[in-house]
């Protein structure tokens, strides 16, 4: 097993990091370029960017903000939100970011996917996909769009598939059901997308405490484990995740 990323993820809105429960009722809860600072010299292996409210107010990323986190992080950095053409793309990369997060774009326009794959490489491209639970459905779990606002009718588990043949690097899946929760991740929606996929799978949303992170591993087959509330209002550090895990028997790196 190659090691486990730990990443913190900055949701961004109006210039600041926030945090809500099932994507709404967010809450303030930081300054992007400080929080980023802190959390690339606390051992986390990456940082995802994350601008949850671009798509829907019809808008690019805030590329402005983004070069200013990338200007004080020494670990990979991934962006997503607005994301919709190769134009973005490259303006995200050259803003500094490692990776692009693909969305709402994945779903409505696939085939910009496909270009992209074939002008950066999978590494650099990665689909996230916002699910919720609907019992019509194969998986169980129906693709949304625009921050989790749009319901599609897609499965989740068929959409994610697609994304593996079009040659996406990774996924990550976020459940709105225990997104903010606390309660933990959506485990059958991590396992099931990892195990169609054979893709590397960040597990997304519900993270509260350490035991959290080592089900996502082990029942959840994921190669990454992000998080937001609990290393925002210091529930947990970065490092105590990965103590813990090694403690488990888990690789990471400290």
């Amino acid at each position: 097993m190659e090691a486990i990323r730990v990443i913190p993820c900055l949701d961004m809105k109006d210039g600041r990091v926030v945090k809500g429960v099932h994507f709404i009722d967010l809450v303030d809860a930081a300054d992007p370029v400080e929080a980023a600072r802190a959390y690339s010299e606390g051992g986390a292996d990456e940082i995802a960017f994350l601008d949850i409210t671009a798509t829907v107010e019809k808008r690019r990323t805030m590329f402005d903000v983004l070069k200013r986190v990338a200007a004080v992080v020494d670990v990979p950095l991934t962006v997503g939100g607005g994301i919709k053409s190769c134009d973005d793309i490259e303006q995200a990369l050259k803003s500094g970011a490692s990776c692009v997060s693909i969305s709402s774009a994945a779903y409505r326009t696939p085939d910009m996917v496909r270009d992209a794959v074939k002008e950066f490489g999978s590494d650099r491209i990665m689909v996230a996909i916002d699910a919720d639970k609907n019992k019509s459905l194969s998986s169980l779990r129906e693709v949304y769009i625009d921050g989790g606002r749009t319901a599609t009718g897609k499965d989740a588990v068929e959409f994610a598939g697609e994304m593996a043949d079009i040659g996406v690097g990774q996924i990550l899946p976020t459940s709105k059901a225990t997104d903010g929760t606390k309660d933990g991740y959506d485990l059958e929606l991590t396992r099931s997308i990892a195990d169609a996929t054979g893709l590397p799978i960040i597990a997304s949303g519900g993270a509260g405490k350490l035991e959290h992170f080592y089900e996502a591993v082990v029942e959840g087959h994921a190669q990454a484990v992000l998080a937001a509330s609990v290393f925002h209002f210091g529930t947990l550090t970065i490092r105590q995740v990965k103590k813990y895990l090694r403690q488990r028997d888990i690789p990471v790196n400290l």
